[in-house]
């Protein structure tokens, strides 16, 4: 059976509306606690020390704006493609515009598939001779994309309950983390900030910037719009609760981090940083469940965003942005989108450090980010949506957008035209397959009267 949103136009299958709030915002929470502190704690410090949690605000702050036109789109739209639907939907009649946003938004995913592996290689190696072995890293990192690829191929039904066990088991790991971390403290954080020296305003931008893949995630609760309860309040309440809880988490970790451990100690080790300081601190068993806590948060998401991007590539390639083959499935199963993105991911794991890897990502999803609030600043009036705020959040994005270029630029010219090129590559790939869909004969987007009246050209 099928109704009509009045708010939209846009027809839905009716479903069984199973999620509440709490379940949509433990989706979100479960695709930003990911490793994401895990990975962020070593660069971080490295970079401005006692500020970090500082930092780590400001990203929650950055990826606050960029959940505004997400929630905006998300409740006008209700379509759980996502970020891809919204823009193909805004730009209507554009197919650069579809093929650009699919390219950038699946390699973010690809990205963040490379960053969790090789976190989760770096930790669990950590307790080992050969832990700072940059290709016996490499190896486990793929290895352990391989084993999700999997999982992934095997059954949906068994990476869901996988996948269950691995978001609360963490959250859970996560928490007695930080109670010990904060009760095991050397110092406070006025002395550290006080023999901090010279940290600019400008470093600790930089820094929230480099940083925002950590939030990367809180979107997975859009693609749950069909079985969610109320999309219209639940899906903004699960967002915003899920970043407050995720910016909490961070903190807490961070500022025990910082108390509890040397800085030198978490510099050295940084692709690992929480396990060298708990062997210290707390001995053998401290080691061994931080090193629990980050494979666990690092797998669950490893798990999760191949689920979930995987099928988005799928979709991207049946409207004919990407090879028609990777949407193909088996018992529902995109096996050639799945085998596509793990070997991607690996290749980005061979090809660069953490730091790169990171850069890329958090770049990625800003720029995807960037141009979700500036579609809806193109039908603000539609979504209801704050010009203030829109412009606000455009120009934040922005901003930080420039920050990790200008930090690029400044110190590591070569990393910046490494990805610089990455970007070269998928812009002409988005730009060859929308020629080809343009010249196909095959409409880009059945348009609807509103979008029609209403939405404009890229």
């Amino acid at each position: 059976m099928i109704f009509q949103n009045n708010q939209n136009n846009t027809i839905h299958r009716k479903r069984n509306k199973a999620l509440g709030v709490p379940e949509l915002i433990a989706i979100a929470l479960g695709g930003m606690v990911g490793g994401g502190i895990f990975t962020i704690l070593g660069i971080s410090v490295s970079m401005i020390g006692a500020f970090t949690p500082l930092a780590i605000i400001i990203g929650g702050v950055i990826a606050t704006m960029a959940a505004y036109s997400y929630i905006k789109l998300g409740v006008y739209y209700k379509d759980e493609g996502a970020t891809y639907s919204f823009f193909k939907k805004t730009f209507f009649n554009s197919p650069f515009s579809a093929s650009l946003i699919g390219w950038f938004v699946i390699f973010g995913y690809i990205s963040t598939l490379s960053l969790y592996a090789y976190t989760f290689a770096s930790y669990a190696i950590s307790s080992f001779s050969f832990a700072d072995n940059e290709w016996i890293r490499k190896l486990v990192a793929g290895a352990v994309i391989m084993v999700f690829t999997l999982i992934n191929l095997w059954s949906v039904k068994g990476m869901g309950k996988i996948e269950d066990i691995m978001v609360y088991t963490k959250l859970v790991i996560l928490v007695v983390i930080s109670f010990i971390l904060i009760n095991h403290t050397q110092t406070t954080l006025p002395v550290l900030i006080q023999n901090e020296g010279n940290v600019s305003v400008l470093s600790i931008l930089i820094v929230a910037s480099l940083t925002f893949v950590a939030y990367e995630g809180f979107q997975l609760v859009i693609n749950a719009v069909n079985e969610m309860k109320d999309p219209d309040k639940n899906i903004p309440r699960a967002i915003y609760s899920a970043i407050f809880l995720a910016i909490l988490i961070y903190v807490v970790i961070s500022i025990g981090a910082i108390l509890s451990i040397p800085f030198d100690e978490i510099i050295q080790n940084k692709e690992y940083a929480l396990a060298s300081g708990a062997d210290r601190i707390l001995g053998h068993w401290g080691t061994d469940l931080v090193i629990a806590g980050a494979l666990l948060a690092t797998s669950s998401a490893i798990s999760g965003t191949l689920f979930g991007a995987s099928r988005q590539m799928a979709v991207i390639a049946k409207d004919g942005y990407f090879p028609k083959a990777l949407a193909k499935r088996i018992n529902h199963i995109p096996i050639l989108a799945i085998i596509s993105m793990s070997l991607m991911a690996f290749l980005l794991v061979l090809s660069g450090s953490l730091q790169v890897i990171l850069e890329f990502g958090s770049v990625t999803f800003l720029l995807v980010s960037l141009l979700m609030a500036y579609a809806n600043f193109r039908i603000r009036h539609l979504t209801h949506s704050s010009l203030m705020i829109t412009l606000f959040s455009i120009i934040g994005l922005l901003a930080g957008t420039l920050l990790i270029f200008y930090y690029e630029f400044q110190n590591q010219p070569q990393q910046l035209l490494f990805i610089g090129g990455i970007y070269l590559l998928l812009t002409a790939g988005a730009w060859l397959y929308a020629r080809k869909k343009a010249n196909s004969g095959v409409p880009h987007y059945e348009s609807t009267p509103f979008a029609k009246k209403d939405s404009t050209n890229f």
